[in-house]
């Protein structure tokens, strides 16, 4: 008599929460172990690797892989999906109960990694909402304190300047904004032309017309 294994068919989510370089090799970093995670496991299929880059957490309304993943889900194609911890799943202890639920009640248990915990152990439940709540408190207070520092340095005169897509300025020597003069005769161009009563798209067909690059370095303003 021949005993059947069911295969489980493991998916993975994996998110980086900024496009900062760093964060970006945490991602390719993550879709590498958790392939190789899944495909070493006895009994494990990899179904997929779902990963959102520069998306944060705390909403799935903007994060296309997590809902694809959802989408699978309910297709009866995923039996399981691991992820590194809570905070990597969702920020929104909300949306973090509403997924798990869902997921179990398709039959699919969520592993969060960090956490050792299974979404359908018994009283998992429990552990997913407070360390869900911890998670969300984080990012709140890592939001409010990022706003805090920049209004901060508002005040004090202190301003970041996106020197690469930023029209007229370059970092001087000093570490202050210096001005590219070439640059700065294209801002006056387009003031006068705007003071003249030319409409924006007036001014960045004339922009075009003289062979003048956008910001970005683009022919097409």
């Amino acid at each position: 008599m021949k005993t059947h294994y069911r295969v489980l068919r493991v998916a993975a989510y994996c998110r980086v929460s900024t496009k900062q370089e760093e964060q970006l090799n945490s991602y390719e970093n993550q879709v590498e172990h958790y392939t190789e995670r899944i495909n070493s496991e006895n009994g494990w299929t990899l179904e997929g690797i779902y990963a959102d880059k520069g998306i944060s957490g705390t909403s799935v309304k903007n994060r296309d892989e997590f809902n694809r993943m959802i989408r699978r889900c309910k297709q009866g194609k995923i039996d399981m999906i691991i992820t590194k911890s809570i905070a990597r799943f969702a920020r929104n202890t909300v949306d973090c109960l509403k997924y798990v639920r869902l997921l179990n009640d398709l039959g699919v248990d969520v592993y969060f990694e960090e956490q050792g915990i299974h979404s359908n152990q018994p009283g998992a439940e429990f552990y997913i909402t407070i360390y869900g709540s911890i998670a969300q408190s984080e990012s709140e207070n890592i939001s409010a304190n990022i706003k805090w520092g920049k209004a901060q340095a508002a005040r004090e005169g202190k301003v970041v300047f996106r020197y690469k897509n930023f029209l007229g300025y370059r970092k001087g020597e000093d570490g202050q904004p210096e001005i590219v003069p070439e640059e700065a005769e294209t801002i006056r161009f387009i003031y006068d032309r705007f003071l003249a009563g030319d409409s924006l798209k007036g001014i960045a067909e004339l922009l075009e017309e003289k062979g003048i690059k956008s910001p970005t370095g683009k022919a097409e303003w």
